[in-house]
């Protein structure tokens, strides 16, 4: 009988074809997920128009969806412990697909916040159980620049927001980019078929042949065996997935990346939500300001996948710290007239350190938590982070009502930059060096075992 080390294994296995398959599908999942999202601000300057709004019902009417991906990072994160990431994205992709679909046909502003509110609960429920995925399967010393890899395709689908919104809204009306939302579910059967569940969640399920199946793909020198005994190195959490947040010295980290979050998704949605209006009242055309928006998620992608880089070869949170400072800084900077130039590159500076940070801070909240309350940790982070994210729009509606100097805009932006990089330097990594210890204790422990065959 032979123990097997499951995160030894996945730990030390070399970037292969499998790796690759995982983060495709989930970073397709991600970029729908992304397109989605960001569709609220290509629109918004024509439903500001079309229903006569004004722009605190305008960014109230923006925080539908965010109240919805609140409630849906909270009750999926949390519930994908329990039934495995695999069903908990499924059911994600059918909410926030079919109803971004069926928002197309809203014909009021109700109408069009309900249906933004119950697609937002797939939203918010399905990018805690990618990112956990994405983690438990990637290799030790490529992990954050996969993550994030792979989250980065919420800029992709940014892009695609904004790119498909410069040609099919004069062409089609605003409700034909609503209509693309309907690709994930027609995708559904192939992401059902290659899209593999958490090997360690299959292990505590006892679906042994399942795993072994997945672990030799990832080590392809692994060869299962009868017998095999699958170890996960996690016990299993006594009481409620949420309350071991709070335990092993974990009280003081749990509650400052709530406030990292809170300050990141903030900036981040009131600018997805507010920036083309913002470029169009500045005197640019709705055409170019969607370019600003364009140029935004650009630099978000660069950012994520550089910051990714730099977190495998430094110190992730001392990266997400200069992230954080770096987006006050460019904010603020946006405020004061500039060139063209000179403001696209600011903008892409924005996208890179506060879209570019929500992925960082789901990368290291991701390796922060062990497996058995991982979803829980980063749905728990996301959730509550959401608020932060409903305030933005309506921040965003509430400064544009005051008629404030245009510049005061982005600097109330820029504020929460700094808040989170405060709250980061509060976050406690003796918790994590002590389980980076207990993995090494394991790993020797593996390379002692001597293995009998029966």
């Amino acid at each position: 009988m032979r123990k097997i080390d499951i995160h030894n294994l996945i730990d030390n296995a070399k970037l292969n074809r499998f790796h690759w398959t995982v983060i495709f599908w989930c970073a397709l999942i991600i970029i729908f997920d992304g397109y989605d999202l960001v569709i609220y601000g290509v629109v918004l300057p024509l439903l500001m128009d079309k229903w006569h709004l004004t722009p605190l019902e305008a960014g109230t009417l923006g925080s539908y969806a965010l109240f919805g991906m609140m409630f849906g990072a909270l009750i999926f994160g949390t519930l994908s412990d329990r039934i495995g990431r695999k069903k908990a994205i499924i059911i994600c992709i059918f909410l926030f697909s079919g109803f971004t679909f069926i928002n197309g046909f809203a014909e009021t502003p109700l109408q069009f916040g309900i249906l933004r509110f119950l697609a937002g609960l797939g939203i918010g429920g399905v990018m805690p159980n990618a990112v956990a995925l994405m983690t438990e399967y990637a290799p030790k010393k490529v992990r954050s620049t996969l993550v994030t890899l792979m989250f980065s395709g919420y800029s992709v689908g940014g892009m695609l927001s904004a790119g498909l919104g410069i040609f099919l809204i004069p062409n089609f009306g605003w409700q034909s980019v609503f209509y693309v939302g309907l690709v994930p579910i027609l995708l559904l059967p192939l992401i059902i078929k290659f899209l593999p569940d958490s090997v360690g969640f299959l292990a505590k399920q006892n679906r042994t042949d399942e795993a072994k199946k997945i672990l030799s793909l990832i080590e392809p020198t692994y060869i299962p065996k009868q017998g095999d005994v699958l170890d996960s190195g996690e016990a299993k959490a006594a009481g409620a997935s949420v309350n071991q947040l709070f335990k092993h010295n974990r009280t003081v980290s749990t509650i400052m990346f709530w406030v990292a979050f809170f300050t990141c998704l903030l900036m981040v949605y009131g600018l997805n939500s507010w920036l083309p209006k913002l470029m169009t009242k500045a005197g640019y055309e709705l055409g170019s300001s969607l370019t600003f928006l364009l140029v935004l998620n650009i630099g978000a992608m660069a950012g994520a996948i550089g910051g990714g880089w730099l977190g495998d070869r430094f110190n992730l949170k001392t990266v997400l710290i200069s992230f954080f400072a770096v987006a006050a800084i460019s904010l603020s900077l946006l405020g004061f007239k500039s060139s063209t130039m000179v403001l696209y590159i600011l903008i892409a500076i924005a996208g890179a350190t506060t879209i570019g940070t929500q992925i960082l801070c789901y990368t290291y909240v991701a390796q922060f938590y062990p497996i058995n309350i991982r979803s829980s940790g980063i749905g728990w982070a996301s959730g509550t982070g959401r608020l932060g994210a409903i305030l933005g729009p309506i921040l965003g509606g509430a400064l544009m009502g005051l008629e404030l100097p245009f510049q005061f805009n982005f600097v109330a932006f820029a504020i929460p930059g700094a808040i989170g990089a405060l709250a980061v330097c509060f976050i406690n990594v003796k918790h994590s060096q002590e389980r980076k210890a207990q993995v090494q204790q394991q790993e020797m422990a593996a390379l002692n075992t001597i293995v009998a065959e029966e």
